[in-house]
Protein backbone atom coordinates (compact mmCIF):
# COMPACT_ATOMS: atom_id res chain seq x y z
CA UNK A 1 0.00 0.00 0.00
CA UNK A 2 1.38 3.78 -0.60
CA UNK A 3 1.08 6.03 1.45
CA UNK A 4 1.45 9.61 1.33
CA UNK A 5 4.84 10.87 2.72
CA UNK A 6 6.97 13.94 2.49
CA UNK A 7 8.98 14.21 -0.61
CA UNK A 8 12.13 13.58 0.54
CA UNK A 9 11.28 10.07 1.85
CA UNK A 10 9.09 9.23 -1.19
CA UNK A 11 12.12 10.01 -3.70
CA UNK A 12 14.20 7.28 -0.99
CA UNK A 13 11.18 4.52 -0.82
CA UNK A 14 9.49 5.69 -4.28
CA UNK A 15 5.83 3.88 -2.95
CA UNK A 16 5.39 2.61 1.10
CA UNK A 17 3.62 -0.26 -0.18
CA UNK A 18 1.61 -3.44 1.11
CA UNK A 19 3.35 -5.72 -1.09
CA UNK A 20 4.13 -9.71 -1.83
CA UNK A 21 5.90 -10.88 1.02
CA UNK A 22 7.34 -14.12 -0.71
CA UNK A 23 11.06 -15.47 -0.68
CA UNK A 24 11.53 -15.57 -4.27
CA UNK A 25 9.32 -12.53 -5.65
CA UNK A 26 10.75 -10.03 -2.76
CA UNK A 27 11.48 -6.42 -3.84
CA UNK A 28 10.39 -7.63 -7.69
CA UNK A 29 7.96 -4.73 -9.14
CA UNK A 30 4.74 -6.28 -11.19
CA UNK A 31 3.44 -4.42 -13.58
CA UNK A 32 0.57 -5.46 -15.92
CA UNK A 33 -1.49 -2.68 -18.52
CA UNK A 34 -4.92 -2.41 -17.52
CA UNK A 35 -7.50 -2.81 -20.84
CA UNK A 36 -9.57 -0.24 -19.11
CA UNK A 37 -9.11 4.03 -19.59
CA UNK A 38 -10.61 6.91 -19.58
CA UNK A 39 -10.27 6.85 -23.44
CA UNK A 40 -11.89 3.52 -23.86
CA UNK A 41 -15.10 2.55 -25.94
CA UNK A 42 -18.13 1.83 -23.65
CA UNK A 43 -19.47 -1.43 -22.86
CA UNK A 44 -19.91 -2.75 -26.59
CA UNK A 45 -15.96 -3.33 -26.31
CA UNK A 46 -15.48 -7.26 -26.14
CA UNK A 47 -11.92 -8.99 -25.46
CA UNK A 48 -10.52 -11.87 -27.41
CA UNK A 49 -7.75 -12.84 -25.07
CA UNK A 50 -10.81 -14.76 -22.92
CA UNK A 51 -11.15 -18.15 -22.70
CA UNK A 52 -14.23 -17.94 -23.79
CA UNK A 53 -15.73 -16.90 -27.01
CA UNK A 54 -15.96 -12.89 -27.20
CA UNK A 55 -19.36 -12.43 -27.38
CA UNK A 56 -22.14 -9.69 -29.53
CA UNK A 57 -21.88 -6.65 -27.93
CA UNK A 58 -25.72 -6.42 -27.71
CA UNK A 59 -25.70 -9.44 -26.50
CA UNK A 60 -23.67 -8.41 -22.88
CA UNK A 61 -25.18 -8.86 -19.59
CA UNK A 62 -21.83 -9.24 -17.72
CA UNK A 63 -19.80 -6.25 -17.52
CA UNK A 64 -15.80 -7.45 -17.58
CA UNK A 65 -13.41 -5.20 -15.83
CA UNK A 66 -9.66 -6.22 -15.50
CA UNK A 67 -7.63 -5.22 -12.22
CA UNK A 68 -4.01 -6.07 -13.58
CA UNK A 69 -0.74 -5.20 -12.39
CA UNK A 70 0.33 -2.68 -9.97
CA UNK A 71 -2.18 -0.76 -8.05
CA UNK A 72 -1.94 2.79 -8.69
CA UNK A 73 -4.69 5.56 -7.58
CA UNK A 74 -3.99 7.35 -11.43
CA UNK A 75 -2.44 6.65 -14.69
CA UNK A 76 0.96 9.14 -15.00
CA UNK A 77 3.48 9.88 -17.70
CA UNK A 78 5.68 7.57 -15.68
CA UNK A 79 4.02 4.23 -17.03
CA UNK A 80 5.93 4.59 -19.90
CA UNK A 81 9.77 4.14 -19.42
CA UNK A 82 11.34 6.27 -22.61
CA UNK A 83 14.75 4.41 -22.17
CA UNK A 84 13.42 0.86 -22.66
CA UNK A 85 10.76 1.61 -25.01
CA UNK A 86 8.25 -0.49 -22.44
CA UNK A 87 5.01 0.27 -20.51
CA UNK A 88 4.46 -0.63 -17.36
CA UNK A 89 1.06 -2.49 -16.36
CA UNK A 90 -0.76 -1.10 -13.57
CA UNK A 91 -4.27 -0.48 -12.67
CA UNK A 92 -5.62 2.78 -11.52
CA UNK A 93 -8.75 3.26 -9.11
CA UNK A 94 -9.36 6.09 -11.40
CA UNK A 95 -10.33 3.42 -14.14
CA UNK A 96 -11.78 0.91 -11.93
CA UNK A 97 -14.53 3.58 -10.22
CA UNK A 98 -15.17 5.01 -14.43
CA UNK A 99 -15.65 0.92 -15.18
CA UNK A 100 -17.73 0.29 -12.05
CA UNK A 101 -20.06 3.31 -12.98
CA UNK A 102 -20.04 2.18 -16.81
CA UNK A 103 -21.93 -0.66 -15.73
CA UNK A 104 -24.23 0.90 -13.27
CA UNK A 105 -25.23 2.57 -16.12
CA UNK A 106 -26.28 -0.44 -18.70
CA UNK A 107 -29.73 -1.26 -18.17
CA UNK A 108 -28.60 -4.32 -20.16
CA UNK A 109 -25.50 -5.70 -17.43
CA UNK A 110 -27.09 -7.43 -14.91
CA UNK A 111 -23.27 -8.24 -12.80
CA UNK A 112 -19.61 -7.44 -13.03
CA UNK A 113 -16.96 -9.79 -13.34
CA UNK A 114 -13.05 -8.57 -12.00
CA UNK A 115 -10.33 -10.12 -13.10
CA UNK A 116 -7.72 -9.82 -10.40
CA UNK A 117 -4.01 -10.81 -11.60
CA UNK A 118 -1.88 -8.14 -9.03
CA UNK A 119 0.93 -8.36 -6.31
CA UNK A 120 -0.59 -5.08 -5.01
CA UNK A 121 0.45 -1.54 -5.07
CA UNK A 122 -1.06 1.48 -3.52
CA UNK A 123 -3.19 1.05 -0.37
CA UNK A 124 -5.10 4.13 -1.21
CA UNK A 125 -5.65 2.83 -4.72
CA UNK A 126 -6.83 -0.50 -2.93
CA UNK A 127 -9.48 1.16 -0.63
CA UNK A 128 -10.85 3.62 -3.47
CA UNK A 129 -11.74 -0.09 -5.48
CA UNK A 130 -13.30 -2.07 -2.56
CA UNK A 131 -15.02 0.86 -1.97
CA UNK A 132 -16.91 1.17 -5.39
CA UNK A 133 -17.13 -2.70 -5.46
CA UNK A 134 -19.29 -2.30 -2.19
CA UNK A 135 -21.51 0.05 -3.32
CA UNK A 136 -21.89 -1.22 -6.74
CA UNK A 137 -25.94 -1.64 -7.14
CA UNK A 138 -25.01 -4.76 -9.01
CA UNK A 139 -23.32 -7.57 -7.82
CA UNK A 140 -19.70 -7.86 -8.28
CA UNK A 141 -17.58 -11.46 -8.62
CA UNK A 142 -13.82 -11.04 -8.12
CA UNK A 143 -12.09 -13.98 -9.58
CA UNK A 144 -8.35 -13.99 -8.91
CA UNK A 145 -6.22 -16.00 -11.35
CA UNK A 146 -2.09 -15.92 -10.52
CA UNK A 147 -2.24 -13.54 -7.72
CA UNK A 148 -4.76 -11.32 -5.87
CA UNK A 149 -2.10 -9.43 -3.04
CA UNK A 150 -1.63 -6.65 -0.67
CA UNK A 151 -3.81 -3.97 -1.98
CA UNK A 152 -4.91 -6.14 -4.53
CA UNK A 153 -6.42 -8.60 -2.02
CA UNK A 154 -8.23 -5.47 -0.35
CA UNK A 155 -9.36 -4.59 -3.57
CA UNK A 156 -10.88 -8.38 -4.52
CA UNK A 157 -12.70 -7.82 -0.43
CA UNK A 158 -15.18 -5.14 -1.59
CA UNK A 159 -16.66 -7.92 -4.18
CA UNK A 160 -20.19 -10.08 -3.38
CA UNK A 161 -18.23 -13.53 -4.01
CA UNK A 162 -14.30 -13.90 -4.53
CA UNK A 163 -12.79 -17.15 -6.81
CA UNK A 164 -9.75 -18.53 -6.77
CA UNK A 165 -7.93 -21.21 -8.23
CA UNK A 166 -6.31 -24.09 -6.16
CA UNK A 167 -2.96 -22.53 -7.78
CA UNK A 168 -4.00 -18.96 -7.21
CA UNK A 169 -1.89 -16.82 -4.58
CA UNK A 170 -4.08 -15.01 -2.20
CA UNK A 171 -3.51 -12.74 1.13
CA UNK A 172 -0.42 -10.97 2.11
CA UNK A 173 -2.00 -8.85 4.26
CA UNK A 174 0.84 -6.66 5.49
CA UNK A 175 2.73 -3.67 5.47
CA UNK A 176 6.59 -2.61 3.94
CA UNK A 177 8.65 -0.01 3.69
CA UNK A 178 12.09 -1.44 2.96
CA UNK A 179 14.86 -0.16 1.06
CA UNK A 180 18.49 -0.06 -0.05
CA UNK A 181 20.66 1.76 2.25
CA UNK A 182 24.12 3.25 0.03
CA UNK A 183 25.93 5.12 2.80
CA UNK A 184 28.66 2.48 2.82
CA UNK A 185 29.10 2.32 -0.63
CA UNK A 186 28.88 6.09 -1.12
CA UNK A 187 32.00 6.31 1.79
CA UNK A 188 33.76 4.08 -0.14
CA UNK A 189 33.43 5.76 -3.28
CA UNK A 190 34.51 9.26 -1.90
CA UNK A 191 31.17 10.49 -1.41
CA UNK A 192 29.72 12.59 2.24
CA UNK A 193 26.07 13.59 2.63
CA UNK A 194 25.37 16.68 3.67
CA UNK A 195 22.49 16.88 5.54
CA UNK A 196 20.13 20.60 5.16
CA UNK A 197 16.71 20.09 6.07
CA UNK A 198 14.10 22.40 8.42
CA UNK A 199 13.62 19.57 10.69
CA UNK A 200 15.05 16.84 12.65
CA UNK A 201 12.77 14.09 10.37
CA UNK A 202 12.54 15.81 6.74
CA UNK A 203 15.10 13.76 5.10
CA UNK A 204 14.08 10.34 6.98
CA UNK A 205 14.51 7.92 4.69
CA UNK A 206 16.97 9.36 2.23
CA UNK A 207 19.24 6.18 1.24
CA UNK A 208 22.69 8.17 1.13
CA UNK A 209 22.55 7.52 5.14
CA UNK A 210 21.84 5.64 7.79
CA UNK A 211 18.53 5.26 9.37
CA UNK A 212 18.75 6.66 12.82
CA UNK A 213 16.65 4.52 15.53
CA UNK A 214 14.20 7.71 16.30
CA UNK A 215 13.57 7.56 12.67
CA UNK A 216 13.05 3.61 12.36
CA UNK A 217 10.43 4.33 15.36
CA UNK A 218 8.70 6.86 13.46
CA UNK A 219 8.28 4.91 9.97
CA UNK A 220 7.40 1.82 12.22
CA UNK A 221 4.79 3.96 13.88
CA UNK A 222 2.94 4.28 10.08
CA UNK A 223 3.36 0.95 9.78
CA UNK A 224 1.69 -0.49 12.14
CA UNK A 225 -1.28 1.96 11.86
CA UNK A 226 -1.08 1.11 8.20
CA UNK A 227 -1.46 -2.62 8.79
CA UNK A 228 -3.54 -2.35 11.69
CA UNK A 229 -6.10 -0.42 9.23
CA UNK A 230 -5.94 -3.41 6.21
CA UNK A 231 -6.49 -6.02 9.00
CA UNK A 232 -9.86 -3.92 9.92
CA UNK A 233 -11.01 -3.41 6.59
CA UNK A 234 -10.64 -7.24 5.80
CA UNK A 235 -11.99 -8.04 8.92
CA UNK A 236 -15.38 -6.07 8.13
CA UNK A 237 -15.60 -7.21 4.46
CA UNK A 238 -14.98 -10.97 4.91
CA UNK A 239 -17.33 -11.25 8.29
CA UNK A 240 -14.04 -12.46 9.88
CA UNK A 241 -13.00 -11.32 13.59
CA UNK A 242 -9.94 -9.61 13.74
CA UNK A 243 -8.51 -12.12 15.78
CA UNK A 244 -8.85 -14.18 13.33
CA UNK A 245 -7.63 -11.77 10.44
CA UNK A 246 -4.61 -10.73 12.97
CA UNK A 247 -3.49 -14.03 12.85
CA UNK A 248 -3.84 -14.33 8.81
CA UNK A 249 -2.00 -10.51 8.44
CA UNK A 250 1.85 -11.56 8.64
CA UNK A 251 2.17 -10.64 4.85
CA UNK A 252 2.57 -14.30 3.94
CA UNK A 253 0.45 -15.57 1.33
CA UNK A 254 -1.58 -18.91 1.10
CA UNK A 255 -2.82 -20.71 -2.03
CA UNK A 256 -6.50 -21.57 -2.56
CA UNK A 257 -7.53 -24.20 -0.82
CA UNK A 258 -6.00 -22.66 2.34
CA UNK A 259 -7.59 -19.26 1.46
CA UNK A 260 -10.90 -21.00 1.44
CA UNK A 261 -10.24 -22.66 4.48
CA UNK A 262 -9.05 -19.04 6.16
CA UNK A 263 -12.17 -17.03 4.93
CA UNK A 264 -10.33 -15.09 2.54
CA UNK A 265 -11.96 -16.46 -0.47
CA UNK A 266 -15.53 -17.85 -0.96
CA UNK A 267 -15.14 -20.56 -3.96
CA UNK A 268 -12.22 -22.52 -5.52
CA UNK A 269 -12.91 -22.67 -9.42
CA UNK A 270 -11.38 -21.13 -13.13
CA UNK A 271 -12.77 -19.17 -15.53
CA UNK A 272 -15.89 -21.60 -16.44
CA UNK A 273 -17.02 -22.11 -13.18
CA UNK A 274 -17.00 -18.21 -12.82
CA UNK A 275 -19.12 -18.06 -15.77
CA UNK A 276 -21.54 -20.79 -14.70
CA UNK A 277 -21.92 -19.35 -10.96
CA UNK A 278 -22.60 -15.93 -12.51
CA UNK A 279 -25.33 -17.48 -15.16
CA UNK A 280 -26.98 -18.69 -12.23
CA UNK A 281 -26.56 -15.43 -10.38
CA UNK A 282 -28.17 -13.71 -13.50
CA UNK A 283 -30.81 -16.53 -14.34
CA UNK A 284 -29.61 -16.62 -17.92
CA UNK A 285 -26.37 -17.51 -19.75
CA UNK A 286 -24.25 -15.22 -18.73
CA UNK A 287 -21.83 -13.36 -21.86
CA UNK A 288 -19.47 -10.93 -20.91
CA UNK A 289 -17.82 -7.77 -22.51
CA UNK A 290 -14.53 -6.68 -20.97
Amino acid sequence: MKIIIPRTIKSSFNVISILVVIALWSGISYYVISNISKTSPSITTTDTSTTEESSEPENCNVYGINLHGDVVTYNSNDSYNDQYDVIYDQTSADDIIWAVNEAQGNDKIKAIVVEIDSYGGSGVAGEEMMTVFKQSRKPVIAFIRNAGLSAAYLAATGAETIFASNFSDVGSIGVTMSYLQEAEKNTKEGLSYVNLSSGAYKDTGNPARTLSEDEKQLLMRDIKIGHEYFVKLVSENRNLSIETVRKLADGSSMMGEAALKNGLIDKIGIFPDVVDFLSEKIGTSAEICW
